[in-house]
């Protein structure tokens, strides 16, 4: 950081106060100094502190009261707590308060040094996140209040995409249709249009096309009576019910068979559903919302998606971005999620080696942000030191068969690799099965894709 840290020093004993802030002078920090709560609060209200180093044992009050105190008042100030006693039950409940480090005495200088190190990119991270937000759009910060950092991004696609979120979602009774690959965020995307829209405090509600028997449609989506059918034992409200005045969220339309299509294709032109077993209308007021990763235009084409259907659900397109197709955004997405699972691991927050950033924005990312969270995670679980190095990072078998025997060399001898998706995607299916026993559900889950949708591609490449 360009500016000298602020750090302030809670303790009563005037000792060890006295040895921490000559080191840290040494290292160009700025130190103030309080030996009772009441004065460190003072401090804390006058200058402005990057980190506090707070003893357990003080005077006026328990060091963990303060610490609460502080992340309640200065929720940005980072807090290095120490202790003459190493209590493992103090250590947790000061890690659960927000406490970014924790230090028994007798401890080394240089240990509070790599602490403060490791707080300082808490700190540097934290006002990148904060200058991201502003600068995507001003309407997103709704999106991201209610639904996370998922789209985060500075990226002009990303900018993009928040505009065209914020300018639907205006329209409240448009359709939409969200087109993106495997792993981009279409819910979210689906997510942040009903909370910018005035259905926002209302019901969304989501559905998995590909799960649903053809046998059980009617009645998931409309509801049934009791007694209407074997083992309707109760009257069922459907889903176009439970979603009214809200949004009903379509995930995976385009698996969905060409005989229920029909059906819900009467649904959105009438806006009245009948529960099975009942002769009475009911009128819904639902925003439907749909999503595929595959061009349902070409489905259309095919006869394998009704035209009439693709037409009602498209009155508004949204394209979501792979993330190879905004890779600047790539090293901020990592510190988000580097921090959030190294707080969820109870880690502290290591650094990344250079060489990591550049071979995660030399990959393509198959799986987009679905696959990068994952990878984030693998590296934070195999990390035991305070850095990210490239053996930390694993990539899918899509990364494999990239720089494996799909690839081509030319005259020359050099490698040139094949960016054939659908080879790719063929070649990892196999892969799937294989390591899954030939067992589909398993190798489905190994995907990270339903068993349906499993089926449906293995159908399309004969691999039956």
């Amino acid at each position: 950081m360009a500016e000298k840290i602020n750090i302030l020093i809670v303790d009563d004993e005037p000792r060890v106060v006295a040895e921490i802030e000559e080191f840290l002078v040494t290292k160009n920090f700025n130190v103030y100094k309080a030996g009772v709560p009441s004065l460190a609060f003072k401090i804390l209200n006058k200058h402005f502190i990057n980190i506090v180093i707070l003893d357990i044992k003080l005077p006026e009050m328990d060091g963990l009261e303060v610490l609460l105190k502080i992340k309640k008042d200065f929720p940005d100030i980072e807090v290095i707590m120490i202790s003459g006693h190493g209590d493992m039950d103090t250590v947790i409940q000061a890690m659960r308060n927000g406490a970014s480090d924790y230090f028994a005495m007798p401890f080394r200088l240089v240990e509070i040094n790599n602490a403060i190190m490791r707080t300082q990119r808490f700190i540097e991270l934290n006002m990148e996140l904060k200058s991201a937000q502003q600068n995507v759009h001003s309407l997103s910060k709704k999106i991201l209040n209610s639904i996370g950092n998922q789209l985060l991004g500075n990226s002009e696609a990303m900018k993009l995409l928040i505009n065209m979120m914020s300018k639907v979602a205006k329209s409240e009774n448009t359709s939409v249709l969200i087109l993106g690959e495997s792993g981009t965020g279409k819910e979210l995307v689906a997510q942040g249009i009903h909370q910018l829209s005035s259905r926002g405090n209302k019901m969304f509600y989501s559905v998995n096309c590909s799960a649903i028997p053809e046998s059980l449609f009617e009645s998931e989506f409309f509801g049934h009576k009791k007694g209407s059918f074997t083992g309707a034992v109760e009257d069922k409200a459907g889903w176009f019910e439970i979603a009214d005045n809200g949004t009903l969220f379509l995930d995976e339309i385009s698996d969905m068979p060409m005989g229920q299509q029909a059906k819900l294709l009467r649904i959105l032109e009438e806006r009245k559903v009948s529960k099975v077993g009942s002769r009475e209308s009911k009128e819904v007021n639902v925003r439907v919302i749909a999503a595929s990763n595959t061009q349902l235009e070409i489905l259309a084409s095919e006869n394998k998606f009704r035209l009439d259907l693709f037409h009602r659900l498209s009155v508004f397109v949204i394209n979501i971005p792979p993330l190879r197709e905004r890779k600047e955004d790539i090293p901020l997405l990592f510190d988000y999620y580097l921090n959030q699972y190294s707080i969820q691991m109870q880690k502290p927050l290591p650094k990344v080696d250079a060489r990591v950033l550049n071979s995660l924005q030399q990959y393509d990312f198959p799986g987009n942000i679905r696959e990068l969270k994952n990878i984030i995670e693998r590296a934070v679980i195999l990390c035991d030191g305070d850095i990210i190095l490239p053996e930390h990072i694993s990539f899918s078998g899509c990364m494999q068969s990239i720089s494996g025997d799909t690839n081509t060399t030319d005259k020359n001898g050099n490698t040139q690799l094949n960016f054939d998706l659908e080879q790719h995607e063929k070649d990892l299916i196999q892969k799937a099965m294989t390591h899954a026993g030939n067992n589909k559900s398993k190798a489905a889950i190994l995907l990270n894709i339903t068993w349906q949708a499993l089926d449906r591609r293995m159908k399309k490449y004969e691999l039956e």
